[in-house]
């Protein structure tokens, strides 16, 4: 077996990972490998890395391999492997800030989450929620898939599971301040 100097690879990136773990409220150090979090993952299967793997190469500085991932762009956020954690590691926060990270590099996703999250925090900072039926149709509209979704919209209108009237909440700027304050001044 080869060794592998990690030292310039730590040297070059170690900076930016610590950094894009404590915008998450991530310590790295925290992690020690137990795989509990990929273990319970119920997107796993689909990702390039386990979870635990993406902390533990941010560990190790290869910050290139976690940038080009498609992990990141597949956790659900569910939460299942922060309350499988015996550290209380915060990998969805971790995995929202390698997006945003990945995103500012210029890398996307092939698939088109960042479509989704992009679009449905716009909804929710224009009207202080979601509205089931215009989030669907920007979301066909700019994932490319256009009529992905008309089979199923005569039953949703029918049975009144989405409608055409687009509900806002009262205070609408405090919700805009909330959002604001978790994207730490970056714009939507």
């Amino acid at each position: 077996m080869e060794a592998v100097d990690l030292s310039a690879s730590k040297a070059r990136y170690g900076k930016t990972t610590e950094q894009v773990a404590a915008r998450a409220g991530v310590n790295l150090k925290d992690c020690y490998q137990c795989g509990k979090c990929s273990a319970g993952c119920p997107v796993a299967h689909a990702m390039d890395l386990m979870p635990r793997e993406v902390i533990r190469l941010m560990q190790l500085g290869s910050w290139e391999t976690v940038l080009n991932a498609q992990t990141p762009w597949l956790c659900a956020s569910c939460i299942t492997c922060v309350s499988r954690c015996p550290q209380d590691v915060n990998l969805p926060a971790l995995m929202e800030e390698v997006r945003r990270a990945s995103k500012a590099a210029g890398n996307r996703p092939a698939n088109g989450p960042d479509v989704f999250n992009d679009l449905f925090l716009k909804g929710i900072y224009t009207n202080g929620r979601s509205n089931e039926l215009y989030m669907m149709m920007r979301y066909n509209l700019f994932s490319g898939n256009l009529l992905q979704d008309a089979p199923n919209a005569p039953h949703l209108l029918m049975k009144g599971m989405i409608g055409f009237k687009v509900h806002k909440v009262k205070d609408r700027e405090a919700v805009r301040r909330i959002i604001d304050t978790c994207l730490g001044g970056e714009q939507l």
